[in-house]
C-alpha cells in the first residue's frame, strides 16, 4: 500500500515510560479533538505498567479530522488517512525496534478512539490489545464494515457514557459487534450519565490488559 502524505505527517511523537530498545510492550495513544499528544500521556500515571513505552503522535492543529466522526468519510478527508497513517508510522517504528504485534496495544480518546479503532479495523492482526475510550468505528450508519481480516482473539475493551453528545451508544454496540465477528475478544461497557471523560472502571480494564500484555 501507498504511504499515504498529508497534514499530520512530520508532526512530533511524544514519548513516555520506557525506552524502546527497553520496553518490554508498547501503546500507541491517540489524543482526542483539540488536545494534544501531551495530553494524552497526561493519563499514564493512572494506568502505567512497569516495562511499557507510550508513544503519542501529534495531530496538526490538534485536530485529525473537521467533522463529527458520523460524518460522510469524504468530508473528513484527507484528515482520517493522514490520522491512520501517523498510527501507522509510530506502529512502524515500534516494530523496528523489535517489539512485535502482540506487544503492541492501540489506546484512544474521543476522537482518538474514533481514529485508533478505524485503524484497527483496517489492519486487523493479533495486537496485544485495543482499548476505544468514548469512541466508535468511522462513518455514517450505512457505512459498509465489511473488513477483511482477523483479530485472532485480540482483547478489546469499549468505554463510553450511555449519554454521551458526541457519541452514539448505537455506535459503540456497532462498533462492538463488527470486532467481535472479526475475532476480538470485546468488552464493552456503557455507564449511566457519566459525561466525556475516562473513569477509574476504564483505567482499571486498561491495565488489565496491559498486564496481560506485558506478562511476568
Amino acid at each position: 500500500m501507498k504511504r499515504f502524505d498529508g497534514l499530520h505527517q512530520h508532526q512530533p511523537v511524544v514519548s513516555a515510560g520506557a525506552s524502546l530498545n527497553d520496553a518490554r510492550a508498547a501503546m500507541v495513544m491517540v489524543h482526542g479533538r483539540g488536545a494534544s499528544a501531551k495530553n494524552i500521556l497526561s493519563i499514564v500515571h493512572g494506568i502505567d505498567v512497569s516495562g511499557f513505552a507510550y508513544l503519542a503522535p501529534q495531530a496538526n492543529g490538534g485536530t485529525w479530522y473537521p467533522n463529527s466522526f458520523l460524518a460522510p468519510i469524504s468530508t473528513n478527508e484527507p484528515g482520517i488517512s493522514s490520522g491512520l497513517q501517523a498510527i501507522d508510522d509510530v506502529i512502524a517504528s515500534i516494530r523496528s525496534a523489535g517489539i512485535s504485534d502482540d506487544k503492541i496495544m492501540l489506546l484512544g480518546f474521543s476522537q482518538g478512539a474514533c481514529l485508533s479503532l478505524e485503524y484497527a479495523a483496517r489492519n486487523p492482526r493479533r495486537f496485544g490489545g485495543i482499548c476505544g475510550l468514548s469512541g466508535g468505528l468511522i462513518g455514517p450508519d450505512d457505512t459498509p464494515r465489511d473488513y477483511p481480516g482477523t483479530f485472532n482473539k485480540t482483547p478489546v475493551f469499549l468505554g463510553c457514557s450511555d449519554v454521551d453528545f458526541h457519541i452514539p451508544a448505537a455506535r459503540v454496540r456497532l462498533t462492538s459487534e463488527v470486532l467481535e465477528l472479526m475475532d476480538a475478544d470485546v468488552t464493552m461497557r456503557l455507564y449511566p450519565g457519566m459525561g466525556h471523560l475516562i473513569n477509574e472502571d476504564e483505567a482499571a480494564h486498561v491495565r488489565l490488559i496491559m498486564e496481560s500484555v506485558r506478562g511476568t
